[in-house]
């Protein structure tokens, strides 16, 4: 079972919308004076951040990713995501993570052309991190299981990283 054209066509103008709006969330718009939009407060803060992925819940199964970042962002250019998570043992499943190269790949989970950033076992401790260094879209994923964790596990999430506004 698996997306129809039009859930897809769906969840593109969805991720490309919330990517837009997270990339210019925090712009100064010089029409609007200095107010905050209450849902997106300017960032006073030029200092990267340490974002755990996932918050408390760390990286694992079942936690709808895409729906913590667009929570928790926007994650700015220099932040750092830290991926936690279980080493596999006999009580733990194996988790790790993927680029992905494009939307298309993150839609359907293929990681066919994705490349392996972590391990199952580098989330453990104090985790994996990832610095953002790029404008860019950044799709991230679970490939554990040939995809089952990215596709039925939620463990998935796009972002595009802006620059901090300076004032």
């Amino acid at each position: 079972m698996g997306f129809t054209f039009a859930h897809q066509g769906l969840v593109l103008v969805l991720v490309a919308a919330s990517m837009v709006g997270v990339s210019l969330a925090n712009k100064e718009w010089g029409s609007l004076g200095s107010h905050s939009h209450p849902h997106h407060p300017h960032n006073h803060s030029n200092a990267p951040k340490r974002i755990i992925v996932g918050g408390s819940q760390n990286w694992r199964f079942g936690v709808n990713y895409t729906d913590w970042s667009l929570k928790n962002g926007p994650f700015y250019i220099n932040d750092t995501l830290v991926f936690k998570y279980d080493p596999p043992s006999n009580t733990t499943f194996p988790h790790s993570i993927y680029l992905l190269p494009h939307l298309k790949s993150f839609l359907n989970c293929d990681l066919r052309k994705a490349k392996m950033i972590a391990n199952p076992t580098q989330g453990s401790g104090n985790g994996f991190e990832f610095v953002l260094k790029k404008w860019k879209p950044y799709y991230f994923a679970c490939g554990e299981h040939n995809g089952f964790h990215c596709k039925d596990g939620l463990m998935k999430f796009a972002i595009v990283s802006p620059l901090r506004c300076r004032h």
